[in-house]
């Protein structure tokens, strides 16, 4: 399985790279190839970045795209993960040299994370919703095809060129309240870990994610409480969801959560964390 998240266009409040780097950290991913940055990126739109190098000099960073393979502690699969910044030109030259390099690892699946912002409160569960054009998936899953039409960005392109390969592709986005847009996002990060959860085939990575999940919609439940308007704002936000129809609360829904809770006592992956 390769899983792939992009900074830009795709990544509101950096929730999706954040998901990636969480496994890739937790999980020891070691780099196996990087891209040229000067292939694929506009430095005027994408500049590198200096900073200290830890020992007294200067580095340059730049704005490359790594991938790097870990493997699942508890079922021992590998996992190919693709972290970098969307590129400014060349699309269908990037993401094939990506998807060569899949191939070369095996990878049968590629997994997109995204994340945009959407009219959605703080205060409730982040919505994530899994999309796949791969009949095969949608019947393996029961997840549906994307009815959206429009401008999209590299990760629908990552995907649909992977789908043309042959390659079986799901897509998994949360959509981040856009009132509060800014990264981190550790709630839409954290939602986004736990869908991937079911697909990964083992507790996902979350480490303190809960936590921070938590102190930041404390903090935002704050910043809201000092703003009359924000604070209607988000309590109409709240009717709507409340009132709506909620698949969080179905029976599916509700098994699923069961199915987890059992793989993380058998697994010794502690209780299921609250998104």
């Amino acid at each position: 399985m390769l899983v792939a998240a992009f900074e830009g266009w795709n990544d509101a409040g950096s929730s999706a790279t954040s998901a990636l780097a969480q496994i890739a950290e937790v999980w020891g991913a070691h780099t196996h190839r990087t891209l040229d940055p000067d292939d694929f990126h506009d430095f005027q739109v994408n500049r590198p970045m200096v900073g200290p190098d830890g020992s007294g000099g200067r580095t340059l960073t730049w704005p490359s795209t790594t991938i790097s393979v870990s493997v699942g502690p508890q079922t021992g699969r590998r996992i190919v993960l693709v972290q970098g910044v969307e590129p400014s030109t060349r699309w269908r030259t990037y993401c094939n040299q990506i998807l060569d390099a899949a191939e070369e690892l095996g990878v049968r699946t590629v997994v997109c994370l995204g994340a945009l912002l959407a009219d959605v409160p703080h205060t409730r569960p982040i919505p994530v919703q899994t999309s796949s054009e791969d009949p095969t998936v949608q019947a393996l899953l029961g997840v549906e095809g994307s009815d959206y039409e429009g401008p999209t960005g590299i990760v629908g392109v990552l995907s649909h060129l992977a789908y043309e390969r042959g390659i079986h592709t799901l897509n998994v986005w949360a959509a981040v309240p856009h009132y509060v847009a800014q990264p981190p996002s550790p709630k839409a990060t954290l939602a986004i870990l736990m869908a991937l959860e079911e697909f990964l085939g083992e507790p996902a990575p979350v480490g303190e994610l809960a936590e921070d999940a938590k102190a930041w919609q404390l903090g935002v439940d704050e910043l809201a409480e000092d703003d009359p308007e924000v604070a209607e704002y988000v309590r109409q936000l709240e009717e709507a969801k409340d009132t709506a129809e909620l698949p969080e609360a179905s029976g599916e829904a509700i098994a699923r959560e069961f199915e987890r809770y059992l793989r993380r006592r058998d697994t010794g992956g502690g209780p299921v964390a609250g998104s």
